[in-house]
């Protein structure tokens, strides 16, 4: 999955004017909030890639490597330079929140916005307004329905526990604890109401605390020991990503625990250690997809730019994305998305490829089959 986002970082850092496609292909930036090593950041940035190869057009992805003024930055850097090797588009999240500095840094540059994974937040309205509007460039926004990822890893986490009675407290119940994210993001926040939405539907389920891992393995491993020593009848643990799960997994094994057995966990991504940890039944739950939104974002650009306006469905979409993988599923993800991948064909998403398409259908089971 690294391949085409390495040679393209190299691409970036050898020179910001470096033109890896011919001249005369759509050209796109896609600013990165995460870093090359993530795995699924680095999975939407391969993802964009083999959309961007499908459909001709020239892609760059610059990764703000976790800096929150990153994406602010290199705004300011793609505006400053020469008009001829400016991008014609870019793409960017609006993870902590960057999007109306991000706006305001492109604002008069000739380059054209479009915000994919992390849209904008209800608090953050009345600095940017809607697409085009306040800022006529920013074309539109594409995001996951995020809270489908919360709700279905709970609900299946849930479902798994209720087969082994044996997990509940002495309450009667099963405890449950949550490691969230962070608090800005909308995805996050969304991803959280989906988690509190099936533990209100569960009377046998309650939920102990909620912690923020940052979406990262470390922080989750030693959070999770604290709240392990804090409940200790806790036997439930839903994870705002992969890489927390995986670190959640961790401290109860360093106990002594078996995750899957003697503890449940839940998680959200498809990273290989996640399919693996699902396939040997020590992850409970798994949820992702949503990977792709920057590729189908890629669609929706295509499309516009030859003259077929996405608007039709709305400026700021959110589309399902996400899907609840079992050992079949995973096995066909990777033989998709794992080595050894084939080229993905993106056309047939596309209006302007496919006319009699009434309406853009963002589905991962489509890209499986």
């Amino acid at each position: 999955m690294l391949r085409h986002a390495k040679s393209v970082g190299l691409c970036v850092a050898a020179a910001w004017a470096a033109i890896c496609m011919p001249a005369t292909a759509q050209s796109v930036v896609f600013i990165n909030p995460g870093k090359a090593t993530e795995t699924f950041w680095a999975s939407a940035s391969d993802a964009m890639h083999r959309a961007a190869q499908s459909l001709g057009m020239q892609l760059r992805v610059i990764y703000a490597e976790r800096d929150r003024l990153e994406p602010i930055a290199i705004a300011q850097r793609l505006a400053q330079l020469p008009p001829l090797q400016r991008p014609q588009y870019v793409v960017f999240s609006n993870d902590y929140s960057v999007a109306p500095a991000v706006l305001r840094a492109l604002e008069g540059s000739g380059i054209q916005a479009f915000l994919a994974y992390s849209a904008i937040q209800p608090e953050l309205r009345d600095q940017v307004g809607v697409p085009r509007g306040r800022y006529p460039f920013w074309l539109g926004s594409l995001e996951p329905r995020a809270q489908d990822a919360g709700y279905l890893t709970a609900k299946a986490l849930i479902e798994a526990a209720r087969k082994r009675p044996v997990l509940k407290a002495a309450d009667g119940k099963f405890h449950l604890l949550a490691i969230a994210g962070d608090r800005s993001t909308a995805s996050s926040i969304a991803r959280n109401q989906g988690l509190h939405r099936a533990v209100q539907e569960a009377p046998d389920t309650v939920l102990l605390q909620e912690v923020y891992g940052e979406w990262r393995r470390d922080k989750a491993r030693l959070q999770a020991q604290e709240l392990f020593r804090r409940y200790p009848e806790a036997r439930l643990v839903w994870s705002g990503n992969d890489e927390m799960a995986l670190g959640a997994m961790q401290a109860w094994q360093i106990q002594g625990g078996k995750p899957g057995k003697n503890a449940l966990f839940s998680g959200i991504n498809t990273s290989a250690q996640a399919f693996e940890a699902l396939r040997q039944q020590e992850l409970s739950a798994l949820a992702g997809g949503h990977f792709l939104a920057g590729a189908w974002a890629l669609v929706l650009l295509f499309d516009y730019h030859h003259g077929v306006d996405f608007s039709s469905e709305g400026l700021e979409l959110v589309y399902p994305m996400f899907k609840l993988f079992g050992t079949s599923s995973s096995l066909r993800f990777e033989k998709s998305f794992g080595t050894g991948q084939h080229p993905l064909d993106f056309k047939p998403f596309s209006k302007y490829h496919h006319p009699a398409l009434r309406r853009y259908d963002f589905d991962l089971d489509q890209l499986l089959r």
